[in-house]
């Protein structure tokens, strides 16, 4: 193809910047202005033009994101530094009243308090006070809150830290495992899953698999595969005291935290194994297997699932779940509101965990999708396959038996 300079109107080479300040100056007005009445900007061609309206509209999205990282950022801040949990309850503060409620600098907080009320994550009550409404509490304060999400931040220092090694990910193909993050990424992925796993696993989850609670309480076997920092493990091994409980990871980090919770529970009837070293007993002995989240990090999820299969009784149940998908990019793209989130954690993270070993499975964060996991599954000897709907808007759930 002939390769042609693009053509800028009557704009000759070096005065673009020029050219553009009127469109600037339009979105600097918030639109009330526009270029010399309206006037479209013409590029390269009568049909290729670019137009005020599109502009604004791009660069508003594309600054959009970046208050999105910032803002982030912030809320990482405001969890470390447990302003939120300060905040809760408290009814309208100002900076100065935060500031000796916490011991931190009310001119730091002063700052932190206007970008989060104009973020519309803090309420401004006016003259200079601050107030955290109960939505926000349960959302960033209230660990014990099925909806707190202020966990998902815990390690984006880490996550974005790791932006500086990701170039050489996309030149050679391989990724990072989790431990990459350190023990903050083992932290962060507790504190996002636990509120779920205290607040419905046991008597929401459990109870809706086929026979599996009365095998449990008369004494079972279970396995949590990718148990990582245990909180799961814990919580089905307190409610059924008889039973025994085996969590199985690779991360070195994660398998800390969980012997450290094991023992902060009382729980004596759990027992945790480095999946590298000690991998799940191919031996048919367990009742129920669980996988919470990690299938689509896997770097070889086929070969962990024929594992599964041959750990399981023949009347056995495996349950999982996973980030919910739909089949396609396309479908994702159109119906999936969180997809953009979803594919950036999956270059952070997933993807790049998945992607971690030469060969890896690459899944990543949406490609395990209940017709891959109905395929995956069926070609690892599993024969039955159910669908569950806990109205958990994150994660799909699977029953699935030999």
């Amino acid at each position: 193809m002939e390769n042609r300079k693009r053509k800028t109107g009557n704009v000759k080479p070096g005065e673009l910047t020029s050219f553009l300040f009127p469109v600037f100056h339009f979105l600097e007005c918030g639109g009330r202005e526009r270029d010399n009445g309206g006037r479209r900007i013409h590029m390269a061609s009568d049909d290729q033009i670019l137009d005020p309206e599109r502009i604004k509209a791009f660069i508003e999205n594309v600054y959009g994101q970046l208050s999105g990282a910032v803002v982030s950022g912030m809320i990482h801040l405001g969890d470390r530094l447990g302003l939120y949990r300060a905040l809760q309850g408290s009814g309208p503060l100002t900076s100065q009243e935060l500031a000796d409620k916490t011991g931190l600098h009310e001119r730091w907080l002063r700052e932190w308090l206007r970008g989060q009320a104009a973020a519309h994550l803090i309420e401004h009550r006016g003259e200079g006070r601050f107030e955290l409404s109960i939505e926000g509490a349960l959302a960033l304060a209230d660990e014990n809150s099925p909806l707190f999400a202020a966990g998902g931040f815990y390690s984006l220092p880490q996550q974005f830290a790791l932006l500086e090694r990701l170039p050489e990910s996309f030149r050679t193909g391989i990724g990072h495992a989790y431990d990459a993050f350190g023990v903050e990424g083992a932290i962060g992925i507790e504190r996002f899953l636990a509120p779920w796993f205290r607040t419905f696993l046991v008597p929401l989850v459990l109870p809706a698999l086929d026979g599996v609670v009365p095998k449990l309480q008369s004494g079972g076997r279970v396995a949590d595969v990718g148990c990582g920092a245990g909180v799961a493990l814990i919580e089905m091994a307190k409610a059924y005291p008889q039973s025994d409980f085996h969590g199985y990871d690779i991360s070195r980090h994660a398998l800390e935290r969980a012997r450290s919770n094991a023992a902060a529970a009382g729980a004596r009837n759990v027992a945790f194994h480095d999946a590298g070293v000690d991998p799940i007993p191919a031996d048919g002995s367990f009742d129920l297997v669980t996988s919470f989240d990690c299938i689509h990090d896997m770097t070889d999820p086929a070969g962990m699932m024929r594992a599964v299969r041959r750990a399981l009784k023949a009347d056995g149940t495996w349950l999982i779940a996973d980030i919910k998908s739909k089949p396609t990019f396309e479908e994702n793209l159109e119906r999936n509101p969180m997809a953009a989130m979803m594919y950036s954690i999956s270059v952070l993270s997933c993807l790049s965990s998945s992607m971690s070993e030469p060969g890896g499975a690459g899944l990543g964060t949406l490609g395990f999708s209940e017709p891959v996991a109905r395929e995956m599954t069926a070609a690892a000897g599993f024969t039955r396959f159910e669908k569950h709907d806990f109205d958990n808007p994150v994660n799909a759930y699977y029953e699935v038996r030999p």
